[in-house]
């Protein structure tokens, strides 16, 4: 079908899903046209947009490309919290679903037709370097299906990385607020949501750089070393700046993870069944299912 194709359709997806979810009138109801078919419609734009923009770059900057991307759904909370907030306030649930389903087909659906692979027999530019020094030489990565990447042991390396690093990080996010009321008597401290999705979507970027340069998997222990000891001092941080620190690092952690582990499988696994591939990797993110249960008993015990 190709990027445009599916990224229209997830666009439409969610669109149609939100505008649907306005007239829901029971739980299941929502389930279904929020989280079946929004969420459908989501996922398919996270999944080809990776895709289709590493195409058009130097395989040297994958990091940087992913992180990019990855930044604009971490950035999206800053803006769309206020704004999701301040529209149930003054028209009530059911008609911000439908004017946010209508804003995501007159927005989204028209970007998301100016997305498609580079033509046949397009070659990325090298990137420049400077006057005496060797030019950039990145190891061509084998295309590998989704079946073959089953039946190596990275992948499942990969998987157990993702899980438990990405759990450790939503543990901070869905908590902070209700951590930062019982831990630093802070009740009011929503604006720790606005420093996460900033350090969020900044993390993103600058890990993807980062990777660029000194490689995925030290950028990943970098990010791991830092959120371990951020994980366990974080129960000492009872005052609002210690807090707003920890805050800042877990969310710098967390973005790592989506910005390093897509441009890690492309180079493990190559371009051609990137998406299916990280797709499944993916799957180790659903994992956070355990966080709900994790936090409680850490919190409450």
């Amino acid at each position: 079908m190709g990027p445009r194709n599916i990224l229209i359709l997830g666009a439409t997806l969610t669109g149609l899903g939100m505008i649907a979810s306005s007239f829901a009138t029971t739980p299941a109801m929502l389930s279904l046209t929020f989280g079946v078919v929004a969420g459908a419609g989501i996922g398919f734009g996270y999944a080809c947009l990776s895709p289709a923009a590493m195409k058009w770059f130097h395989a040297s900057k994958k990091g940087m490309v992913n992180g990019l991307i990855a930044s604009g759904f971490g950035l999206a909370a800053v803006y769309l919290a206020p704004l999701t907030a301040s529209l149930i306030n003054n028209f009530g649930i059911d008609d911000s679903f439908l004017i946010l389903g209508i804003g995501v087909l007159v927005i989204a659906v028209p970007l998301a037709a100016t997305i498609n692979n580079p033509p046949a027999g397009y070659v990325p530019a090298a990137p420049k370097v400077k006057e005496g020094a060797a030019p950039v030489v990145v190891k061509q990565s084998k295309d590998i299906s989704w079946k073959a990447m089953l039946k190596t042991p990275q992948f499942y390396s990969l998987w157990v990385m993702y899980a438990f690093a990405s759990a450790t990080g939503l543990m901070i996010i869905a908590n902070i607020t209700t951590i930062a009321s019982v831990q630093a008597n802070l009740p009011n401290a929503v604006y720790l949501a606005s420093i996460l999705a900033v350090f969020n979507s900044g993390g993103r970027i600058a890990a993807g750089i980062l990777s660029d340069k000194i490689g995925g998997l030290r950028t990943l222990f970098i990010a791991f070393a830092l959120q371990g000891i951020n994980m366990v001092l974080f129960a000492t941080f009872k005052t609002e700046a210690t807090l707003i620190l920890g805050t800042a690092i877990a969310a710098v952690g967390y973005g790592t993870l989506l910005a390093v582990f897509p441009s890690i499988t492309a180079e493990y696994y190559g371009l051609k069944n990137y998406g299916t591939n990280y797709g499944v990797l993916y799957t180790a993110w659903g994992y956070r299912w355990c966080n709900r249960y994790c936090s409680c008993w850490l919190l409450y015990g």
